[in-house]
């Protein structure tokens, strides 16, 4: 009985540890700069919430971003209003309306990240059930790319970018064993399963370029298209996979650690146009939660009790939840700039930073709204 009230005990100390956000700023990087942003106005979505990432098409309107209920669906600015796009399953009975989408997620699909091919107009979909799936330039159902059969089926598809010049898709598996339903127990079970891939579509070839990885999930190809950049959400890092042999040859290996100890656990990456990279942290670190983390036979012994924990993280991030984003610099991984909300503005969770046009667009997998904040 002891033994039971102690690992209860802890596993209270440990949700509190991945979801309290109590802790300090990050002191990483000499030049960091905090930054609020006193213009700025909430969009709501409509029929649904999670506007998780951003994209724009190639004449420049949207953006488009993927919903909880499946559809993905693009800003009309001159209208004000969000416009249904297209959708990546033709199952769509009982996934619109107000009702809990995430118990749907399954049969109804869950867009997370998107990418515009350049030279087509096509978008490409990384939906955490559908797989990698397509789509033309006036929308509707998406096709999957990969129909044939992979080694390793693709359980928890994320995040997706495009190589402007060749197209080839670079895109995450987050998990090999768990779906994005249970996406809390990716973290808490120390799984290493995830992925980081390349679709070549001239070739139809898929290839596997990292694995092991611990939660998988942003990703972004360099300005100079010389690597990509991969968030490993567990373990707090962003590492650097090199895509030529003169770059491979500074590292014992064909990647190295981009930037570690990050203030939060790392979602999405997007290029900023004055520099660096923007990386969303769904929720900020405490020193209990490095606590946590650190504690393989915590989480384990947590993840063993009869406890529904994405429902009580759920509950936990209306509350305590509050993320943030960071800028990362291009050649050295520091921070040198935060955003974060204030007192009355903080945000549940941050999943994605874009930023056009002296404008940043912020999307959470929690809310029913995107923020819009000039810089």
């Amino acid at each position: 009985m002891m033994k039971l009230f102690f690992v209860l005990a802890i596993s209270f100390a440990l949700l509190l540890g991945l979801f309290d956000s109590s802790g300090e700023s990050p002191k990483h990087g000499e030049s960091m700069l905090t930054v609020h942003f006193p213009d700025f106005h909430l969009i709501p979505t409509t029929g649904a919430l999670g506007p998780e990432s951003f994209v724009f098409d190639i004449s420049g309107d949207g953006p488009y971003t993927g919903l909880s209920d499946g559809r993905i669906v693009k800003w009309v600015a001159n209208e004000t209003r969000w416009m249904d796009f297209a959708v990546t399953t033709p199952t769509r009975e009982g996934c619109e309306g107000p009702h809990e989408h995430h118990k749907m997620e399954h049969v109804c699909g869950r867009p997370l990240g998107l990418a515009f091919e350049k030279s087509t107009g096509d978008l490409y979909i990384a939906d955490a059930y559908m797989g990698l799936l397509k789509v033309g330039r006036e929308g509707g159902l998406a096709n999957q790319v990969l129909t044939r059969q992979l080694d390793e089926p693709l359980r928890f598809t994320n995040a997706v970018d495009i190589d402007p010049w060749t197209g080839v898709v670079y895109f995450t598996d987050s998990s090999s064993v768990f779906q994005r339903r249970n996406y809390i127990d990716v973290i808490m079970s120390g799984d290493k399963t995830g992925r980081l891939m390349k679709y070549d579509p001239n070739t139809n070839q898929v290839t596997t370029l990292l694995s092991n990885l611990a939660f998988a999930n942003g990703v972004v190809l360099s300005q100079n298209r010389d690597y990509l950049l991969v968030a490993e959400t567990a373990t707090s890092r962003i590492l650097r996979y090199w895509l030529n042999d003169t770059s491979v040859s500074k590292s014992h290996n064909n990647y190295d650690i981009f930037a570690e100890r990050l203030p939060g656990f790392p979602d999405n990456i997007k290029r900023s146009p004055r520099g660096g990279f923007w990386v969303g942290l769904n929720t900020k670190h405490s020193k209990l939660t490095e606590f946590a983390m650190s504690n393989a036979w915590l989480r384990r012994a947590a993840l063993g009790l009869p406890v529904d924990w994405m429902k009580v993280h759920s509950y936990w991030a209306k509350y305590k939840g509050n993320g943030m984003a960071v800028r990362l610099s291009e050649g050295s991984g520091v921070i040198s700039e935060v955003f974060e909300g204030t007192n009355g503005n903080k945000w549940i969770s941050i999943s994605e930073v874009e930023e056009r046009d002296g404008t940043l667009w912020v999307g959470s997998v929690n809310t029913p709204f995107a923020g819009v904040y000039k810089i």
